[in-house]
């Protein structure tokens, strides 16, 4: 305790305030940390079960950060896939599927300073006529002003599977699903919408 002897002394309870309030900070960290960690899991399960083989998708997932390390990273594969301008640049990525008449598909979704864009893992083939067979990447991409809405949603029977509905402004709906981040893909896309048609105004 503090006396004339020695002013600067501080009285215990002041280092027991000290130590919980230390405590108290590490412990909202863990539980945060703990949280993101159990978000991740959950998704990346969720993403490995959307694929209609547990292990094609796990398989598929590998091939991806394969080609991403092989190519140069998502920017550069974005804009091969997308012939994107030098001005245009890649804001995020994030792996899911593209709900199809055929199916889920696995891919990546790009969100970059002008378009929200899907592009498959893998060649998908389609009849070419004459009986013959093609293989071309699934693609899909709307210009941010073309965008209309960028609605997250959850079944009602299976809360846990998320789904993101993207609407254009002449009404052509997609679904995207088994986010492996589906927190940061639902706030980047609200932020993009919504920082673009900020702009507009």
């Amino acid at each position: 305790m503090a006396t004339e002897a020695n002013p600067y002394a501080m009285p215990s309870s002041s280092r027991t305030e000290t130590v919980k309030n230390a405590l108290s900070r590490w412990g909202r960290r863990v539980g945060e940390a703990t949280k993101k960690a159990e978000d991740l899991s959950r998704n990346t399960w969720q993403h490995l079960r959307t694929a209609p083989s547990i292990t094609e998708a796990a398989m598929g997932r590998i091939a991806q950060g394969t080609k991403v390390l092989a190519e140069g990273g998502h920017e550069k594969i974005f804009r091969q896939a997308f012939s994107a301008p030098s001005d245009e640049q890649l804001r995020k990525s994030y792996a899911c599927y593209l709900s199809t008449s055929a199916g889920p598909v696995m891919g990546i979704l790009y969100l970059s300073t002008a378009r929200v864009a899907f592009c498959s893992d893998t060649p998908l083939s389609y009849e070419a006529g004459g009986g013959r067979k093609e293989w071309s990447y699934y693609k899909v991409a709307i210009p941010l002003h073309r965008l209309r809405s960028a609605s997250p949603s959850a079944s009602k029977q299976r809360p846990k599977e998320k789904f993101i509905q993207l609407v254009s402004v002449d009404r052509h709906e997609f679904w995207l699903m088994g986010f492996v981040n589906y927190d940061g893909a639902v706030e980047h896309l609200r932020e993009a919408l919504s920082g673009f048609h900020h702009l507009q105004v």
